[in-house]
């Protein structure tokens, strides 16, 4: 489990191409120094598990299915990464609960400046759209974000209000409209979605319900008006 509170901006350093995974090499020399084989570390929202490690880099396989849903496929040697350790019992939890398992991709669509913030507009998969909600909590490539803004319908977006810190010492500070982001919704969301019954369709809850339709049916079996 992560909170989604970067702790340092790393740096591929090695990418080793395997058929259908990759070996990646990351230097952050602050999340490796109590780093052991095993131990998981999210790299831009997804959790890797260390195989390698080195007094400043570590090193981790990413399989084909990590490669599909998220946008680690496009990494180079030289590229940014946000990482940040697994959450221990006594870690501040200063973002939101996030299991490093990437929902799916977004796509920056918007940045507009302003003297002392920005607020980013990202485009998000129709299936997803449910689990938002404003002054809700997202995790955008690793980062614990709130929703300022919610845009509804076939193509479905949120948006973001960035402060300089996160700017400063996250990828989105660099990251251009037109680029990819890994998205993870609130857990919690997913959770009550299942709780309250069969559904549709769908990742990542594998299955959808229409709340209005089941709270209906819940107030008329109760003989509540």
């Amino acid at each position: 489990m992560f909170t989604g509170i970067v702790e340092e901006l790393g740096q591929v350093v090695g990418l080793e191409r395997q058929g259908d995974a990759i070996r990646l090499a990351v230097r952050g020399p602050r999340v490796v120094t109590d780093v052991r084989h095993g131990d998981s570390i999210a790299v831009n929202g997804c959790c890797l598990t260390v195989v390698e490690s080195t007094t400043d880099s570590f090193v981790a396989d990413v399989m084909q299915e990590s490669l599909d849903r998220t946008s680690l496929g496009l990494l180079k040697p030289g590229s940014s990464v946000n990482l940040e350790r697994a959450a221990t019992v006594s870690t501040r939890l200063g973002g939101h609960i996030v299991q490093g398992h990437v929902d799916g991709t977004g796509i920056i669509v918007g940045r507009q400046r302003s003297e002392h913030w920005e607020l980013v507009t990202i485009s998000m998969p129709v299936e997803l759209a449910r689990y938002v909600a404003v002054k809700g909590s997202i995790t955008v490539d690793g980062v614990s974000l709130t929703v300022s803004g919610l845009q509804d319908g076939a193509a479905p977006s949120f948006e973001v209000s960035l402060i300089p810190t996160t700017l400063e010492m996250t990828t989105l500070g660099q990251r251009q409209v037109g680029e990819l982001v890994n998205l993870e919704v609130d857990v919690v969301a997913k959770y009550v979605e299942r709780l309250l019954g069969p559904s549709v369709s769908g990742p990542p809850g594998e299955q959808t319900t229409d709340l209005a339709s089941h709270s209906t049916s819940s107030r008329d079996a109760q003989g509540i008006a």
